[in-house]
C-alpha cells in the first residue's frame, strides 16, 4: 500500500539527481502530448511534474499556461529554479486530494501513477478540474511491463505497480468519456474527456 510520506521522501532523496537519469523518447512524448490535446492556448496541469520533464513541450506547443503540482518539496524547487520565469504556476501538494480552484483544458499525469495511493480518487479529483471538453491524460513513456519490471526495486509503500490500460479506462469511465486506450511495448497511455 502506498504511503504518502514514503512517497516523498522517496522522491525528495532522487530530486538532485534526477535529470541526469532521464531518458526520453521523443516520438512517444510527442504522441502521448498529441492525444492529450496539448496546443497553443491550452490551460495544462501537469501532474507529478517532477523536475519539469514536460514543461518544455507544453511551452514549445504555444499553450497559455502550466500549472505544474508534485507532492515533493525538493522536486517542486528544481522545476522553480529551472523555470521560475515562464508562464508556469508551481505548486507542492497532492494532486489526489487538492482542489486548486480553477480548470484546465488538458491535464497530463506522466510517468506517475504508481505513486498514487488511489488512483480512482485521483482520477475522481481531476476529471472535476476539467475544463468542457477538457481532456485527462494518464501515460508512460513505456510499456506496462517495463514501467512495472522497473518498479521491481522501488522501496515498499512508494509504488504499487501500473494497473492494466483497460483497468484505468473502466475508472476513468466512471467521470469521464475514454478516448484512448493504449498499451503497447513502446507506451501506455488512457485518455478521457469531459
Amino acid at each position: 500500500m502506498i504511503q504518502t510520506e514514503k512517497v516523498i521522501a522517496f522522491f525528495d532523496r532522487l530530486a538532485p539527481g534526477w535529470d541526469a537519469g532521464m531518458v526520453r523518447n521523443e516520438a512517444v512524448i510527442k504522441e502521448i502530448l498529441d492525444n492529450a490535446g496539448v496546443s497553443a492556448k491550452k490551460r495544462v496541469l501537469d501532474v507529478a511534474c517532477g523536475t519539469g520533464v514536460l514543461i518544455p513541450d507544453y511551452l514549445s506547443r504555444g499553450v497559455a499556461s502550466v500549472t505544474a503540482i508534485d507532492i515533493s518539496p525538493k522536486m517542486i524547487g528544481i522545476v522553480r529554479s529551472k523555470f521560475g520565469g515562464e508562464p508556469v504556476k508551481f505548486v507542492c501538494g497532492d494532486a489526489e486530494t487538492m482542489k486548486l480552484g480553477e480548470t484546465f483544458d488538458c491535464i497530463v499525469v506522466y510517468n506517475a501513477l504508481p505513486h498514487f495511493r488511489n488512483p480512482e480518487k485521483l482520477v475522481e479529483t481531476l476529471a472535476a478540474q476539467l475544463a468542457p471538453g477538457g481532456v485527462l491524460s494518464i501515460a508512460h513513456g513505456m510499456s506496462r511491463e517495463r514501467i512495472n519490471v522497473h518498479h521491481t526495486g522501488t522501496p515498499e509503500g512508494v509504488s504499487d505497480g501500473l494497473m492494466p490500460a483497460e483497468a484505468l479506462a473502466s475508472v476513468m469511465g466512471k467521470y469521464l468519456h475514454v478516448t484512448a486506450v493504449i498499451s503497447d511495448d513502446r507506451m501506455y497511455q488512457v485518455c478521457g474527456r469531459a
